[in-house]
């Protein structure tokens, strides 16, 4: 029998009516897919991996040259070849894969959202992927003032020769200290769309986001080179303040400053 009450869920409503069997199924499939979406991204970058190593050791190629040196990697065991390869495929299949992941995971998601907020999926993906590639470009243009700063600290008798394990190692976490650091407006202007954090706190607390992000930059660039730090830190800020701007823009729009307010007058 049913209650008379128990007619006032709408059978429309997702959320309503999917079970936690049912998301944990939804869930299931998104993670497949993003899984499968990264493997066929690795077999894609494995099938170009000279072209693409080649790409990535160009920077070390620029730094040799300007020492007069040739640009040779240091194999020194018999499957690390082999091992840097697949290395290197599995990070491009995760890097090619980022827009169906964080799209996967919108979907997964979007049941919760408001109208409004599943219109800005796709431009949210979009944003988050361009922010993505524009920290990772940065990081790869920096890379030959990065080896050339790091090596600085040595005595000349030391001869720079890297293995491919250990450059592949290094050039993947510039790429994504300067990726993820690239991402940071996006994050705070989310964070302020869904109400877990509010303008006007990111506006009151200016001079401990301005240490965090010297403090951030300096963890994240490998180098103690003052205008590497400034490179990555300046624009971090330049972020922080853009979030902001964008975030009372969002509020304004949304019409939660008002409410909020009315909330707590009452």
């Amino acid at each position: 029998m049913r209650l008379p009450w128990k007619r006032s869920k709408k059978p429309e409503d997702p959320v309503a009516e999917m079970t936690l069997v049912g998301h944990l199924t939804e869930l299931r499939k998104r993670l497949i897919r993003s899984v499968l979406a990264v493997i066929i991204g690795a077999i894609v970058v494995y099938a170009f991996n000279d072209p693409i190593f080649s790409l990535l050791q160009e920077p070390y190629c620029e730094f040799q040259a300007a020492a007069g040196r040739e640009c040779e990697l240091l194999v020194t065991a018999p499957l690390e070849a082999f091992g840097v390869m697949l290395t290197m495929a599995g990070y491009g299949g995760l890097i090619m894969a980022t827009p169906i992941v964080l799209y996967q995971m919108g979907r997964f998601v979007m049941p919760g959202l408001y109208p409004h907020e599943k219109q800005a999926l796709i431009p949210f993906v979009a944003i988050s992927v361009l922010l993505l590639a524009v920290g990772m470009t940065v990081a790869y243009l920096l890379m030959p003032k990065a080896l050339t700063v790091l090596l600085s600290f040595g005595p000349d008798t030391f001869t720079p020769l890297f293995s491919p394990r250990e450059y592949l190692g290094f050039f993947v976490k510039m790429l994504f200290a300067f990726g993820i650091a690239a991402e940071l407006p996006l994050v705070l202007i989310f964070l302020q769309k869904i109400g877990l954090v509010k303008t006007e706190t990111l506006a009151g607390n200016r001079r401990i986001a301005a240490v965090a992000v010297v403090v951030l930059g300096a963890v994240i660039t490998p180098t103690g080179d003052p205008f590497m730090l400034g490179v990555i830190s300046i624009p971090m800020y330049l972020f922080y303040e853009f979030a902001i701007l964008i975030g009372r823009r969002i509020t304004k729009d949304d019409g939660q400053g008002p409410a909020t307010a009315t909330i707590g007058s009452s």
